[in-house]
Formats: C-alpha cells, structure tokens, sequence
C-alpha cells in the first residue's frame, strides 16, 4: 500500500485534492469518503473520467480495478485525507492560527484574513469549511510558500477541536466565545467551554501563543490555567489589553474606537461585532500590520452568506443574520437590535439547532424577550417555536415556505426587519 509520503509526493505534482466530483480539475486527487447515506467509492471511474489524476478508495468495485494505477487503495480514505493534511503541514514553515468559538468564528477569520492579507500571502478557510473534512481540505489548499494560515475548527462534541489539532497543529490559537451553541452534542454550557478550550489544551502543550479576548471571565480562567502568563495576548475594553477600544453605533453599522481614538467605520451590523472587530485589530498588530493598513482592511470587508448584513429593499431596512443561530447570539441580536434607533420594527426569528433537552426553555426565553419589545410585528417559524401555534399576539409558520409565501404577499414600507434564524431555517429565501 502507498505510504502518506508517497501520496505527498503525487499531492504536490497534482492540481489539488477534492472529495466532490462536481468540482473535479484536471490532473486533481479524488478523496472517495462514505458516510451513512453515501459511499463516493462508486463514483471513483467517474472523477478519472473527469480528468482526475488519481482516485484514493477504500473499496475496489471489482478485481479488475485492483491493478489500475490511477485507483489509490487505502484502508480509510478519510484517515487517509487526514494523515496526508498533517504531512502537509508538517512541510509548512508559516505561523497556523487555529481559530473555534460558538459565535462570530467565520466574521472572525474573514477580517483577520483581510487585515494579515495586507502584508502575507495568506491562506484562510474557505467558507465554513472547518468539520473534520473542511479542516483538511483547508491544510491542503495551503501553498508552501504561504506565510501566513487561518484555520478555522467548528465542533458539535467534545475531543473534535483536540482531533482537529493533531493534523493543524497550530502555533496560535483564539476562541471568539463560549456560548449556548451546540448544547446537545457537548452536554450542557460547561461542556461547550471544556471542548472548545481543548484548542488552549494543545497551544499550551506546544508551547504556543492565544489571543483572548479579556472581558471573558471564563476563557480568561481556562487560558491562565493552560498557558503561562507571558504567552497571553489579550483584546476588549482594558486600557491594559494589547489592543482596545470601544464600540459605538453609526447608523445599523458598528464603529469601533480604538484606545488612541482612531476611528474604524466597518460595514457589519451590530455592536455585537465589536469582539470580532478587536480580535482582527489585536492579531494585525501582534503581526506588525500597520493601523493605517488594518482600519483600511477591516473598513473594506463586506460581509457576505447572509451574515450581519444590511439589505435595503425599498423603503425597508433588512438586517440578515441568518447563517446561524442559538441562545447567546439570538439574545445579542436582539439586544442590539432594541436599541437600535429605529421605528416600525419588525423581528423573523427562526427556531435553533441542536438544543436537545434545552430546546423548549431556551425557545420560551427568545419569546420572553421579544414579547417585551417595542415591535410592529413579531413573527416566528420552526418547530422549536411549536408552543406559539394559536398565539394571536404573534405570527407563527411551520417552515420556511409558508413564511415566504405570507412574507412576499406584504406590502411593507419603511420598516427595520431583523431576520435570524438557523441555517437549516434558510430564512435568506422570503426574500429572494
């Protein structure tokens, strides 16, 4: 059987790796992952139809295929695609700043990205590609010659970020927040801190550097107890911080003010960016980024995948938010969004994932909340809103279609509209 060395070796003469046969490129490495609804090794002779170079499986679909030598035989192909991504970075000689957090994680990488691209070539995880996949996908997009990498890890249990790390092995690390994201698959807040500081775990054992952002009560306990004082960089309100400043609303747009009173307009929505915002200021600085280059950088970032955007249709005002939702960052969308300075409100809040046995009491929390709201309509959709069927103070919908379909039967003027929502929602949809 081919060795992970070997497979390098073909990985740096091919046109990269891909586990999709849609976006198969000519001279590519197919990666044939199963899962519980699909096995890709059925469709290895396709990606080599497609010009793919090779073929890397776990199951041949006859005898004959045992000696072609474009099909690649490995006991597990995603071990495989693991392995060969820890190999990767194992040639890599730029710094690897690991990125979690349960909110503002993927607006976190894109402004550090933009702020770091100024001065490195930089490579950062595309889209949320940050599972068990994406992570390795993102290490062997990865250049030699980069100079600097972001890799951002998502996780829904414990040991993930632990796992991710052992192929990333990242020399920096940052965790935006710890929140009431994931509840089920953790068990429980406490849960969702010990797995996500799993990425402290690692950086203090290697001997690395975290940024922390300084008005977290809890990450700044984990942080000190895992790493050494003197390898803590920290961000927020102190005037004793590495980088701070203060937010402060212009418009729907946050703008932040740094502590030697420069001024930076970003195009995000909601002061609850501020923290996103600092992190990408704190690391630009650390990495010798000029302040003129990172104001600039993080002032031209426009946010996009319908996170904290501003949308204007007609006379109305959109604020979408609807790539993700749970607890913590519905409660801060809606704090901003109540003090916003604005008149004719309405919310469309779509139900939250993976709550388990948290679901329904969180649920009646966000009813609480907006029910003591100044809104002109308050409306609602998903099952973990099931308790509003019959409510007439509210507006209940069952899916996402029924929603559309009252949604674009409106007529609505010069309203504010906050809409957020689960991926799995898909709320972007009622305005398409």
């Amino acid at each position: 059987m081919m060795t992970i060395a070997d497979l390098h070796r073909l990985y740096l003469a091919s046109a990269g790796v891909t586990t999709d046969t849609r976006s198969i490129q000519p001279g590519s490495i197919f990666f044939a992952l199963k899962g519980d609804k699909f096995n890709a090794n059925l469709f290895a002779k396709e990606a080599l139809s497609k010009g793919a170079a090779y073929a890397v499986v776990d199951e041949l679909q006859s005898e004959a295929d045992r000696g072609n030598p474009h099909l690649i035989l490995v006991d597990d192909t995603l071990t495989a695609l693991q392995e060969l991504s820890g190999y990767h970075r194992g040639k890599l000689e730029c710094p690897v700043l690991a990125i979690t957090g349960s909110n503002g994680k993927t607006t976190t990488k894109e402004l550090i990205a933009a702020v770091l691209s100024t001065k490195y070539k930089t490579v950062a995880t595309k889209g949320n590609l940050n599972n068990h996949i994406g992570v390795p996908l993102t290490l062997l997009s990865t250049p030699l010659d980069t100079e600097f990498l972001i890799v951002e890890m998502g996780a829904n249990h414990q040991k993930e970020i632990a796992g991710y790390c052992v192929y990333a092995d990242p020399d920096y690390g940052l965790i935006t927040n710890v929140g009431k994201a994931h509840l089920e698959g953790f068990g429980g807040e406490e849960g969702v801190l010990k797995g996500k500081t799993e990425l402290y775990g690692y950086i203090g054992k290697k001997g690395g550097k975290l940024f922390v952002h300084s008005g977290s009560d809890k990450l700044n306990e984990r942080a000190r107890l895992l790493v050494s004082e003197d390898r803590l960089i920290y961000y927020g309100h102190r005037e004793s911080d590495y980088s701070s400043g203060l937010p402060e609303q212009s418009g729907e747009f946050l703008m932040v003010r740094l502590a030697d009173g420069t001024a930076i307009h970003t195009q995000l929505v909601g002061r609850y960016n501020f923290d996103n915002v600092m992190a990408a200021v704190c690391i630009g600085r650390y990495f010798g980024v000029s302040l003129s280059d990172i104001r600039h950088a993080i002032e031209a970032y426009v946010p996009s995948n319908n996170r904290s955007q501003k949308v204007t249709s007609g006379s109305n005002t959109i604020l979408l938010d609807a790539y993700n939702a749970n607890p913590s960052s519905m409660t801060e969308a809606l704090r901003n969004f109540d003090a916003l300075d604005a008149s004719n409100k309405i919310t469309i809040l779509g139900e939250m994932m993976e709550l388990g046995e948290y679901s329904e009491i969180e649920h009646l929390k966000l009813i609480d909340m907006v029910k003591g709201m100044d809104l002109t309509q308050r409306i609602f959709v998903g099952d973990g809103f099931h308790m509003l069927k019959g409510a007439k103070d509210v507006l209940y919908f069952e899916n996402t279609d029924q929603l559309k379909d009252w949604y674009q039967s409106q007529r609505f003027e010069h309203t504010t509209q906050l809409i957020k929502g689960s991926r799995k929602n898909g709320l972007e949809r009622i305005l398409q």
